[in-house]
């Protein structure tokens, strides 16, 4: 009985490698156990696992870093779509629902991976957590009627439920820990630091890690269990979030040649792919931490200032200084698609990024001269309506939440602006 159980789950390996795009291990070892008959792609192994993490995790008590949060759609998958229809709004009919004010340049905004909180930060070296359902309701609630509130109902209601204050400089990246109320803070004050945002009369960081060079992006690991951290230096660091132990690629040679300018873990935690200023992107096996690719002239030379991988693990989308976004097809190593229009006026002077919209239907990306949001069909690169940002500034950063049709925008007019696509507003 054992005997072929094993070899089941042999054959599940198998198909499992060949439906995640990794065709040489799936025939080596296909080969090596004499596979017959043959093993078409599936991903019935992941489904097992699942199932088999859920029931252990109830006879324990334990939980696994699986638990997953509710993201709308399929997302996109080129190789075995042809005609799709989109299930979500294009950009142009989100509308503003609520601005929040720094003392100084807004510069980044993350959702929560439940998409139920935005953390922004500023120049000004504030943090602020703000609820999604709050301002939401805020924007429905008529004028007279919030004017009737008192103090205490006020305070209840108010979008931003914390400020955070613990850095000496700008707050350059902000990233939420998936299961824990723990939110980490990267910053030009060299430092990166990590807040109990639970805690009401909380403002100062429970742990601080002192880097050598500014801190320019962190992510968690999708268990939260390790920290990728990417300075103004060009080495990567790796910390362990419970020991707060670093470690670094055995290979000096696999670093980049400039600063790293952003890093994210692919969702099935694999890989974990940076881009820098010296124009390469890089794809990192996440356990043994080696270089497994480097697309070297990512975006003709110019700094690539984005790289997130989609929820499949599938592709990179990244964008450049050269106003393009691309879309990169791992298992083939190429650029699949480019997304072209929104730097009409040619490269852009400063640092912003490209993101999907929650069921990567659309790729949204700011222009830099006009201020306006670009919008495509992710699947044909399509030119959506453009979007009117209403920011006085550049804005140079925008996040989409991961579960819901709303994103946020950060501007260096020190606002940070809430998006929504109300279902009446058509």
């Amino acid at each position: 009985m054992e005997v072929k159980q094993r070899d089941l789950l042999y054959r599940l390996m198998i198909s499992q490698l060949f439906y995640d795009g990794h065709q040489q291990q799936a025939i080596s070892l296909a080969n090596y156990i004499h596979a017959q008959p043959a093993c078409p792609p599936s991903d019935r192994l992941l489904k097992v696992l699942k199932m088999g993490l859920k029931v252990e995790e109830e006879e324990t008590g334990e939980k696994t870093f699986q638990t997953e949060y509710i993201t709308p759609g399929s997302g996109i998958d080129l190789e075995f779509e042809t005609d799709v229809q989109t299930i979500s709004p294009e950009a142009a009919l989100y509308e503003t629902c609520y601005v929040t004010s720094h003392k100084s340049a807004c510069r980044v905004g993350v959702f929560h991976p439940n998409g139920q909180l935005i953390a922004t930060g500023s120049e000004d070296a504030s943090i602020k957590v703000l609820d999604v359902e709050r301002m939401l309701a805020k924007s429905a609630t008529p004028p007279e009627v919030i004017a009737q509130e008192t103090p205490q109902q006020a305070m209840e209601n108010h979008p931003v439920i914390r400020t955070l204050y613990d850095h000496n400089g700008e707050i350059a990246t902000l990233d939420f820990h998936p299961h824990h109320q723990i939110l980490a803070s990267g910053s030009k004050d060299y430092s990166v630091r990590f807040f109990e945002y639970s805690k009401p009369s909380v403002k100062k960081a429970y742990k601080s890690i002192q880097e050598a060079s500014e801190v320019r992006t962190v992510a968690f690991h999708p268990s939260g269990d390790y920290l990728l951290v990417g300075t103004a230096h060009p080495t990567l660091r790796m910390y362990d979030t419970n020991t707060f132990q670093c470690f670094v690629g055995r290979n000096p040679n696999d670093q980049h040649t400039a600063a790293v300018t952003c890093a994210k873990y692919s969702p099935n935690a694999n890989l974990y792919t940076t881009c820098s200023k010296d124009g390469t992107i890089k794809i990192w096996d996440s356990v043994s931490g080696l270089c497994i690719n480097t697309f070297k002239n990512a975006h003709d030379g110019e700094e690539v200032c984005s790289v997130q991988f989609t929820r499949n693990s599938k592709y990179i989308m990244s964008s450049g200084k050269d106003s393009l976004v691309k879309l990169w097809e791992l298992s083939t190593n190429r650029c699949l698609i480019v997304y072209t229009g929104a730097g009409t006026m040619g490269k852009q002077e400063h640092r912003t990024k490209a993101c999907f919209n929650h069921t990567e239907d659309y790729v949204l990306f700011p222009d830099e001269k006009t201020t306006s949001l670009c919008c495509w069909d992710s699947r044909n690169a399509e030119r959506q309506r453009l979007l009117s940002l209403g920011h006085n500034g550049i804005v140079r950063c925008i996040n989409h939440s991961p579960t819901g049709p709303a994103f946020v925008t950060c501007s260096d007019d020190n606002r940070a602006r809430f998006w929504y696509r109300k279902a009446d507003s058509d």
